[in-house]
């Protein structure tokens, strides 16, 4: 792997390192519900979003992660869609889906200068939740990276984590990658170690110079997949 694959992957990860009301609760509630709180202290309009009973995240047994939102799944039918515009909820029903995560705390410029201001969840080693302090140009208020193709619930059940389409971490993409538009994928690696970076699903539209395609991507190692986040930007030419 070049200099180059290092420096562009490494620069995706460490933008990273830097609940809502329910019918009824499941333990810890309370405390998740602050965390979320704080989380997503704001002025700033979010979405409307409906509750989740603690019963029906009992049956959720997959989030996918779209181009603006995640979607938890139970046995292929759809228990709740929650924006990305909305860092609360968001980080809220994780917390009450997965318990009580690792959280770091990064100031404006810790990891680097193009690196926000933001409460870093991680679920697992498997999940990993960025809520902004503030709204990033784009209009996403958290940011999300798949580490892993699946997590633990609370209650200790597996739960598959995927992006569109069922795309996972370990999965070969070579045909989508050939495949794929131009505009859609770009190599991050060498002739001797292949690296991309590959749109799955387009979101988050810019009307901005030098934004790329935005959207839910994937990062790859040689063509096995080892990230997939949104928003995650492919020939992004921008700064930051």
């Amino acid at each position: 792997m070049t200099p180059r694959t290092v420096t562009a992957i490494g620069a995706v990860v460490l933008a990273l390192v830097a609940g809502g009301a329910s019918v009824d609760r499941l333990p810890g509630h309370d405390d998740d519900r602050a965390a979320a709180a704080e989380a997503s202290a704001t002025s700033t309009p979010v979405p409307s979003w409906r509750p989740v009973s603690a019963a029906a995240l009992r049956t959720v047994d997959a989030i996918e992660l779209d181009a603006e939102s995640i979607v938890l799944r139970a046995d292929d039918r759809t228990v709740s869609v929650v924006s990305m515009r909305d860092a609360k909820h968001t980080v809220g029903v994780l917390n009450r889906l997965l318990g009580t995560p690792a959280r770091t705390q990064t100031a404006v410029g810790d990891a680097g200068r193009c690196v926000p201001a933001s409460t870093t969840s991680t679920w697992g080693g498997a999940l990993r939740v960025a809520a902004l302090r503030e709204p990033a140009a784009a209009g996403n208020r958290v940011e999300i990276r798949v580490l892993r193709d699946h997590v633990r619930s609370r209650l200790g059940t597996p739960v598959e984590l995927s992006g569109p389409d069922g795309v996972q971490v370990g999965d070969d993409v070579r045909s989508r990658i050939e495949d794929a538009a131009a505009d859609e994928r770009e190599s991050l690696g060498s002739e001797d170690a292949e690296a991309w970076q590959l749109l799955l699903a387009p979101g988050w539209p810019s009307e901005r110079e030098g934004t790329g395609e935005n959207g839910v991507s994937v990062l790859t190692q040689d063509t096995t997949v080892t990230v997939i986040g949104s928003p995650m930007p492919v020939r992004a030419e921008r700064g930051c």
